[in-house]
C-alpha cells in the first residue's frame, strides 16, 4: 500500500465521519504558515452512531440536577453497586453485596496501578477501548482504560460548568471551537475536530518557543484560530499572557492544578471574558468548577456520588474536611466504587447542588511555624493575592521552608517570599526555582507529625 493510501487509512480511522468541510478545518490547522509543530496525530474516532449518542447524552446532562439527600445517599447508587459486583472482576471476587455500604472497601490509585484490568467492566469493548498513561505524583503512574465515546463525555460536563457563567458554546463548521495550552519542553500536540459540534476544529498546542518556527509565530497562530475556548493550566496562561495576541475568547478553562485568585483576575482582565477553575481527574474527569458566589467547587456530574472519608476510611462529620472519595461517574470502561481521589475539602450540602469547599490537591500536610502548626490552606491563602501560576512549598526537618518557584528570582519571587514571612517568621523562608517541567506535589515537609 502507498504511503498516500495508508495516511488515508490512519485519517479515516481518527475521523471515521469526517467531511470535506472537517478536512478543511484540520487542513487548516495544521498548514497555517505560522503553525506550530506538531508532534503527534489524534481524532475522535467517533462513529456516526456514536456521534448522535454523545449528543443524547449532552441533552440528559444538561437537564439533569446534580446532588442527593443530605442524610441519604442518591437513588441510583444500589443498582450501580450490584452492577459493579456482578461484572467488574475485582469486586466479583468478593462475593456478595455487602449489606451496608461502610462494608464496601474504598480503593485508591495504587489498586488500580496494582492490576487496571480487574477493574473493567466484563462487556467493555475491548477492541474500541483506548488506554493512556498518567504521570503519577505520587508514587503511582497508572494506565486508564478510556474509548472515544468517554472522551467525547467530557463536553457535556464543560458545556454545563460554561453554563453557570452564561456562556452557551455556538462555534461549528469552519470555526475553531478549543484550543488546548500547553508550556513545556515537549508535550503531546495535535490537530482534531468535534462532530458534535459541526466539526468545529481542535487544537492542542505547546507555547513553548522550540516548537514553532518563531516565537512570534505563536500569537499570530491563536490570533488566526480565535477560538470560542482556551483551556490550560495556570502555568501555560501564565506564558500566555506574555503573548500579544488580540484573540477574544469567550471563556478560558483551568485545570489540572491550582489557580490562584489573582492570577485569575489577570487573565479575567486581559481577555474579558470568565476564567473557570475546574476540578478534573484522569480517572473521573471533569467533576466540579469553581463558583465564588456559593465559595467552592460545584459539583457537575449527575452520576457521580462524592463522600468525605478520614485517614482510616471512615466518614467524616458534616462540614470537616475529608478525602474526596467517588462512586460512579461516566467512564463505562472503568466505573468507580469508593475510589479516594487523594485531593481533600469539606462537602457543603446546604444548596441546589453540593460544594466542595476549600479543595485541596493530594493529603494534607501542616507546617510547623513559631508556636504552632497551620495547615496547607492557610499557606494557599498567604500567597492567592499574587498572579503565581504554579509553586511548591517544602518544609525541611530543620524548620526552614523552601518556596519553588518558576519567577524565583524576581520581584514576585521576593513578594511571595515576604508573604510566607508572615507565617514563617523573617529569614525562614528560601527561593529556589521550578520548572515548568517539573511534575511536583504541591505541599511536602520532612517534619515529623506534618500529616497527622
Amino acid at each position: 500500500m502507498s504511503s498516500d493510501a495508508t495516511a488515508l487509512d490512519d485519517e479515516r480511522e481518527r475521523f471515521p465521519t469526517l467531511t470535506p468541510a472537517g478536512r478543511a478545518m484540520l487542513d487548516f490547522l495544521r498548514e497555517h504558515p505560522a503553525a506550530p509543530t506538531y508532534r503527534n496525530q489524534s481524532g475522535n474516532k467517533l462513529l456516526a452512531h456514536e456521534v448522535e449518542e454523545v449528543r443524547a447524552f449532552e441533552r440528559d446532562v444538561a437537564a439533569a440536577s446534580v446532588g442527593w439527600p443530605a442524610d441519604r445517599r442518591p437513588a441510583w447508587l444500589d443498582d450501580f453497586v450490584r452492577t459493579m459486583y456482578a461484572s467488574v472482576p475485582h469486586y466479583r471476587a468478593l462475593g456478595a453485596v455487602p449489606a451496608e455500604w461502610s462494608q464496601i472497601a474504598p480503593v485508591s490509585r495504587a489498586d488500580l496501578a496494582n492490576d487496571i484490568a480487574a477493574f473493567v467492566p466484563d462487556d467493555a469493548d475491548i477492541a474500541r477501548m483506548i488506554n493512556f498513561r498518567t504521570t503519577g505524583t505520587t508514587g503511582h503512574p497508572l494506565i486508564i482504560a478510556s474509548h472515544p465515546v468517554v472522551a467525547a463525555r467530557y463536553l457535556a460536563f464543560h458545556k454545563r460548568a460554561l453554563r453557570r457563567f452564561g456562556v452557551q458554546l455556538a462555534h461549528g463548521a469552519g470555526q475553531v471551537g478549543v484550543v488546548l495550552l500547553g508550556f513545556q519542553q515537549r508535550c503531546f500536540t495535535y490537530v482534531s475536530v468535534t462532530p458534535t459540534m459541526g466539526e468545529s476544529g481542535l487544537a492542542k498546542i505547546n507555547l513553548h518557543p522550540d516548537e514553532w518556527r518563531t516565537p512570534q509565530d505563536r500569537a499570530t497562530y491563536l490570533d488566526a484560530l480565535a477560538p470560542e475556548v482556551v483551556a490550560g493550566d495556570p502555568i501555560s496562561f501564565a506564558e500566555l499572557l506574555t503573548l500579544p495576541v488580540t484573540m477574544r475568547p469567550r471563556a478560558l478553562l483551568s485545570v489540572s492544578m491550582l489557580l490562584l485568585p489573582a492570577l485569575r483576575a489577570q487573565l479575567e482582565q486581559r481577555f474579558g471574558c470568565p476564567v473557570l477553575d475546574i476540578y478534573s481527574l484522569n480517572e473521573v474527569g471533569p467533576v466540579a468548577v469553581y463558583d465564588a458566589r456559593v465559595g467552592g467547587h460545584v459539583l457537575l456530574q449527575p452520576r457521580l456520588y462524592v463522600e468525605l472519608l478520614d485517614s482510616a476510611g471512615n466518614p467524616v462529620a458534616p462540614g470537616q474536611r475529608g478525602e474526596i472519595t467517588v462512586s460512579g461517574g461516566f467512564n463505562f470502561c472503568l466505573p468507580l466504587l469508593r475510589y479516594r481521589t487523594g485531593d481533600h475539602a469539606a462537602l457543603d450540602m446546604s444548596g441546589e447542588v453540593p460544594v466542595l469547599a476549600g479543595l485541596s490537591g493530594r493529603s494534607p500536610v501542616r507546617y510547623r511555624t513559631p508556636g504552632k502548626w497551620i495547615n496547607n490552606i492557610d499557606v494557599t491563602h498567604a500567597l492567592q493575592h499574587l498572579p503565581i501560576p504554579h509553586f511548591g512549598v517544602h518544609q525541611e526537618a530543620n524548620g526552614v521552608v523552601v518556596l519553588r518557584l518558576a519567577q524565583a528570582m524576581t520581584p514576585l519571587g521576593d513578594q511571595a517570599r515576604a508573604a510566607l514571612e508572615k507565617l514563617f517568621g523573617a529569614g525562614s523562608v528560601m527561593l529556589a526555582v521550578l520548572t515548568a517541567d517539573d511534575k511536583t506535589v504541591q505541599y511536602t515537609s520532612d517534619l515529623a507529625g506534618a500529616r497527622e
